[in-house]
């Protein structure tokens, strides 16, 4: 493994000797690439809006078009933006290491298109939509969509297999975390030698216990 001068010496001894490394990223590793975070002041046509507004089953349930076309302009953005740096780095440090497991915080693609394998989502993806009613998997057509105007309502789609209609993949406040990927996450926290907490506050819960489990298991926590 190649090392940097600049990178503490107990800090290559830990990555050379590291069996698993876990990295948990949060929107700050995304930020770069030119994606707001969450808290973020909406811009645009949007500004008139409140983010955490838009961002739970009631306002599905009370304006679908407009939640739809809220995520559509994000998942948009996404589709535009590239990885970056930290996106690249955390991809070939997998190449260095025994074993690597992400964990994100994100709703982005940007680690698998970095080359990072197997992302477990806490908070879901803009990529995997799926019915409100009977939560059937929704595919999206290839390519990246007609960006819908700022503001703009846009009809979901309807459901293949009951008609209903299809939501944001994403977890909404007042929503549990995906069971399997929180399961996985803390599995892989608690069998790690060595996790890094990137771009996240580690103020969302319970997400922000991952890092805690790893060191509660005897990890190196490095934030």
């Amino acid at each position: 493994m190649q090392t940097d001068s600049k990178i503490p010496s107990g800090l290559i001894s830990a990555l050379q000797e590291a069996r698993h490394v876990v990295i948990f990223t949060g929107a700050g590793v995304s930020a770069e690439s030119g994606i707001p975070t969450f808290r973020d002041a909406l811009t645009g046509l949007w500004q008139r809006f409140d983010a955490e507004d838009l961002a739970t089953p009631n306002a599905f349930r009370k304006d679908r078009d407009l939640v739809w076309g809220w995520y559509e302009w994000r998942r948009m953005k996404v589709l535009m933006a590239q990885p970056n740096p930290a996106h690249l780095a955390i991809a070939a440090l997998a190449q260095q290491v025994p074993l690597l497991t992400v964990v994100t915080q994100n709703v982005d693609d940007l680690h698998e298109r970095a080359g990072s394998p197997d992302v477990l989502h806490l908070h879901g993806s803009f990529h995997q939509p799926r019915c409100a009613a009977c939560g059937q998997a929704h595919r999206f057509a290839p390519g990246i969509p007609d960006e819908p105007e700022g503001g703009r309502r846009l009809s979901p789609p309807v459901c293949d297999q009951c008609g209903g209609p299809v939501r944001p993949g994403v977890v909404w406040f007042g929503e549990d975390l995906p069971a399997r990927e929180l399961h996985q996450a803390q599995k892989q926290a608690q069998q790690c030698d060595l996790l890094f907490t990137i771009g996240t506050s580690g103020m969302v819960y319970p997400a922000a216990d991952i890092p805690v489990l790893a060191k509660q298991s005897g990890a190196r926590v490095v934030q």
